[in-house]
């Protein structure tokens, strides 16, 4: 055998091998499999090699190789890199600028690519240009007097804002603040400062800064009946305009309003407290608890009431100084009291919210009272020690709850600094960690319906924190009190302008979030007429509840506009 014989019967390069395989199939009568074998592949890689074969005889196995991106010569350039080097050479244009250039041209190329030839041909780098100052698109300054009606027509980002225009219609938001005498001027009266601020409210803007973004929607800016949107500055000083009096006589007349429009009202209270943290440096914040971030910070301490039967804020306070903080639920009742004409006929709350004294208060002023117990180690003990004949098993109806057949110990007991006998339920098997105490002056009740009442304000309580969320009353930055009033009042506007949405179009049960995400987080077109104003929603899943709550049949003047008449069509 030639001494050269291994080089054909063992070949290293892959055209080589390939040949000898086809040969041994072709010539010498191998099966697919043995070839295989022999050259050391795997049988389908060697079938796949025998049909193209056979779909191309003609093939080339010793052609000389095409050669492959010959190595840059900087003396002679291709064309493609000479149109390269002439666009940096010619008009200093960055890598992504001639990539873009090229692209342009048809002749798309990467930015690693261009950058490669430059670095090849021996081309710098250009020298680090200055930020280009992208001016923003100018708009008008907020100004009442040149709000300008005429037919036209644009899109909005903000089309279910026009949702709760027929409200603000309704309940002459522009005579509520006359009576509340919030300050204004002839170019943003204090309606319109009020109805752009509420309006950033409604759509889960979290701070004033951010209607920046907006500036240059019509949308918005009709809504508050202005030819523009007032910047954040502007905002922010009307907010540090407003006093506490103001507030305090809008509260009233607001409720009173929107009650007389439908809204639900209600005779049992959730109480609670919530602190608003603060990160500015100024102002008079202590470092309070936050259970959302488990630890102590700067904060705004704001005291809450709930309407348990129109599920919304309908008092609150961030101005109660600290030596206060446990009398100021006798400062709600007799806020109560002055507003409605009585006291609220239960009030439901935390232990830590007041006093064994106030509640005595409470009781001498015929008010119902649900709380719970500071559980200590030897109350605890005492309810351990009950006979287990004396516990009786109660059924919760509330349907999401997982324990609904605790068991409950009622009992009559003394308590220190409360002059008379008091209720106390043991509840246990309810998920908590050993039984909690209810403490109660409503001694007739059943037992079942009392702890039914507190096991509902469990998720009261998530639907409060849902609500401080959806409003975000936790992105304040600023540490004047002051704005922490105002926001809180804008957040209790908005929440009962959205009960009353939910409760228009037969969702009650829905949160606030809920409602924004099917109804109120819409764009849409406006169409400003001569004799109305035509809001018209695209195709969307919920348009159907709101035809069925009959806002496309009707027809609401609003006064801001002209009492241009709103109507809404829907896709």
């Amino acid at each position: 055998m030639h001494e050269l014989a291994p080089y054909f019967l063992n070949p290293s390069q892959p055209r080589h091998s390939h040949y000898e395989i086809l040969r041994a199939i072709c010539v010498d009568g191998l099966t697919p499999a043995q070839a295989a074998h022999r050259f050391g592949y795997a049988p389908g890689t060697v079938r796949n090699l025998y049909a193209s074969f056979r779909n191309n005889p003609d093939r080339k196995f010793f052609d000389s190789v095409a050669p492959g991106p010959r190595r840059l010569d900087p003396a002679a350039p291709s064309d493609r890199d000479r149109r390269i080097l002439d666009l940096r050479r010619e008009q200093q244009l960055s890598v992504l600028e001639i990539a873009d250039r090229l692209a342009a041209q048809g002749r798309p190329v990467s930015k690693s690519l261009v950058a490669k030839v430059l670095q090849r041909h021996g081309i710098p780098k250009l020298a680090r240009r200055a930020a280009r100052s992208a001016q923003p698109l100018s708009a008008p300054l907020a100004d009442r007097r040149q709000l300008d009606l005429s037919p036209r027509s644009f899109r909005t980002s903000f089309g279910g804002l026009f949702l709760f225009a027929p409200f603000l219609a309704r309940l002459r938001l522009d005579s509520l603040l006359d009576q509340a005498e919030f300050p204004g001027s002839a170019s943003i009266p204090a309606a319109c400062a009020v109805r752009s601020l509420l309006g950033l409210k409604l759509y889960g803007r979290p701070r004033k800064s951010h209607v920046e973004t907006e500036i240059c929607d019509p949308g918005l800016a009709l809504f508050a009946g202005l030819n523009a949107v007032p910047r954040h500055s502007i905002l922010a000083d009307y907010a540090g305009r407003l006093g506490s009096r103001n507030l305090e006589r809008l509260t009233p007349l607001w409720l009173a309003a929107i009650h007389d429009q439908g809204l639900p009202r209600g005779d049992e209270f959730d109480l609670d407290f919530h602190t608003i943290p603060s990160h500015g440096t100024g102002g008079a914040p202590r470092k309070r608890y936050v259970s959302k971030r488990s630890r102590r910070q700067r904060g705004v301490l704001a005291f809450l009431a709930r309407d348990a039967a129109a599920s919304a804020f309908t008092y609150v306070n961030a101005a109660v100084p600290k030596q206060e903080l446990a009398g100021e639920i006798l400062a709600f009742a007799a806020a109560c009291r002055q507003r409605d004409g009585a006291y609220p006929s239960l009030l439901v709350f935390d232990s830590t919210l007041t006093t064994y004294a106030n509640l005595a208060a409470l009781h001498d002023l015929g008010i119902g009272i649900l709380t719970l117990r500071r559980r200590t180690k030897r109350v605890v003990a005492a309810v351990r020690a009950a006979p287990q004949r004396d516990w009786r098993s109660v059924r919760l109806t509330n349907a999401g709850r997982e324990f609904r057949r605790p068991r409950t110990l009622d009992q009559c007991l003394d308590l220190p600094g409360y002059p008379q006998p008091i209720r106390q339920i043991a509840v246990d098997n309810i998920g908590a960690r050993g039984p909690i105490l209810l403490l109660t002056n409503r001694l007739e009740d059943p037992v079942d319906e009392l702890v039914d009442r507190y096991a509902r304000r469990v998720r009261i309580e998530n639907a409060i924190a849902d609500t401080i969320d959806f409003f975000h009353l936790d992105a304040l930055s600023s540490g004047v009190p002051l704005k922490v009033e105002v926001d809180l009042q804008l957040t209790l506007l908005a929440g009962t302008l959205y009960r009353s949405l939910a409760q228009r179009v037969g969702q009650s049960h829905e949160r606030d979030r809920t409602l924004f995400r099917r109804f109120v987080r819409a764009s849409a077109d406006v169409v400003v007429a001569n004799d109305s104003l035509t809001v018209s929603f695209g195709r969307r899943a919920h348009n159907r509840v709101l035809e069925g709550a009959g806002l496309a049949d009707e027809t609401v003047p609003l006064p801001w506009l002209g009492n241009l008449p709103l109507r809404f069509a829907f896709a």
